[in-house]
């Protein structure tokens, strides 16, 4: 077998200018991160071969029993990260993970209530545009306008006229904590199924950082490669009571074979989450952005709900007379990836809305600290009053090729 030097040396530059982008990049991207040699190499391993449609113990395929126990000992190291009664691990990615759930404990046209896309949510809660929005019944709660946070008693009132099926709380852009236990006391009072997405803060739940619903969730879906830190992936963890339901709406109701060589990155990445060291990562991810979010604040810019608890923040691009997109476009020049994002009653098009979603995971992973993020927030603020001028950006990217340098990701 050949190696893909002496095969395809033009994907392999692609992949070295992907390296080189990197390393000497600052990554602000909230659900984006490193993985570590380790994830890497189990994802890059020889178990991509294999198909193993089915379950551990239960094959529609031969030559399954090393894949087995890379299964079994992923299940079993997550089961001990998240306290979880059941997992399943197969998930490829968020939205199947998601759909997979949808597809075990609903019918078409069945309510659900979660958080609309524009105050936070993603487009799996429910979108128009989104399957869960085309085949299911979504009324959605929002964030106040004032404070930019879930009101958990506007939550139950929406809960009470509505009567939904289930109650789903997660997000994607929403800086502060959720209330688990209050949704779902509303959820019991209702009478619905809770689920959980916890896709951006898993990692911080793992580390023991923030609060987790899976004490008080029947289900609980999660993305593996965000401040997890593992292989693109996902897993769908649930109460017993729901596990054959959900096993059977993941396979064969979404999937068919899983992708082992993921798989086993996962068991990988939850091995490493099981380490005292996660605990002061996922710490220091909070610490970084709490710090991030403050500099920023200090500097005249809007930030949604006035602060961060999580990873993450949004910020109101409008307080310095630029939108999200055009904002997102003057950073990546200089070597910060961003993403633009909408924000609660956005006035904008979501292809060019108002906010911009910074996140410090990835940073913190290559080894940033307090006062590296209240440099970048310096950088930031100075690319953004510099946008129109190349020479002041370039000054600005050799001065973020020099802090990637402090810190090495890779090389």
């Amino acid at each position: 077998m050949k190696s893909l030097q002496d095969t395809d040396s033009k994907i392999l530059d692609l992949i070295k200018l992907e390296a080189d982008r990197q390393e000497y990049g600052i990554e602000l991207i909230a659900s984006e991160n490193y993985t570590s040699k380790a994830v890497m190499e189990a994802t890059g391993s020889v178990l991509t071969n294999k198909y193993s449609e089915g379950y551990v113990g239960k094959r529609y395929y031969g030559g399954n029993e090393v894949i087995d126990q890379v299964e079994q000992l992923a299940i079993d190291r997550c089961k001990e990260l998240f306290g979880c009664e059941h997992v399943n691990i197969q998930p490829l990615s968020g939205s199947p993970a998601n759909a997979a759930v949808y597809l075990a404990v609903l019918n078409p046209g069945d309510k659900v209530l979660g958080l609309k896309l524009d105050h936070g949510g993603h487009l799996s809660h429910g979108h128009p545009v989104n399957f869960s929005g085309i085949l299911y019944n979504f009324v959605q709660y929002e964030v106040e306008q004032d404070t930019g946070r879930i009101d958990m008693d506007k939550v139950r009132e929406i809960a009470l006229r509505e009567k939904p099926k289930m109650i789903l709380a997660g997000f994607s852009a929403y800086s502060r904590n959720l209330d688990w236990k209050r949704f779902k006391e509303i959820a019991d009072e209702v009478g619905a199924i809770t689920m959980a997405d916890i896709s951006h803060v898993a990692g911080l739940i793992a580390g023991k950082a923030i609060d987790s619903p899976v004490p008080y969730f029947d289900i609980v879906t999660t993305t593996t490669h965000k401040t997890l830190r593992g292989p693109r992936g996902a897993i769908i963890m649930c109460k017993n009571a729901y596990a054959k339901a959900i096993d059977k709406g993941l396979f064969p109701g979404m999937q068919g074979g899983p992708h082992d060589h993921v798989n086993a990155g996962k068991a990988v990445a939850f091995y490493e989450a099981l380490q005292p060291e996660f605990k002061q990562y996922a710490k220091k991810v909070i610490q970084n952005a709490k710090a991030m979010a403050a500099e920023l604040m200090k500097r005249g810019y809007k930030i949604i709900s006035d602060g961060t608890d999580n990873h993450l923040m949004v910020v109101d691009m409008t307080s310095k007379g630029v939108s999200g997109k055009e904002a997102e476009v003057a950073l990546e020049k200089v070597g910060i990836s961003t993403s633009r994002s909408t924000i609660p009653f956005d006035t904008r098009k979501p292809m060019d809305p108002s906010g911009l979603r910074l996140g410090t995971a990835a940073i913190t992973t290559r080894g940033f600290d307090e006062a590296d993020s209240v440099t970048v927030a310096d950088i930031i603020d100075r690319t953004i009053a510099a946008r129109a001028d190349d020479s002041a950006l370039a000054s600005i990217k050799n001065e973020i090729i020099e802090l990637c340098k402090k810190h090495p990701l890779y090389k």
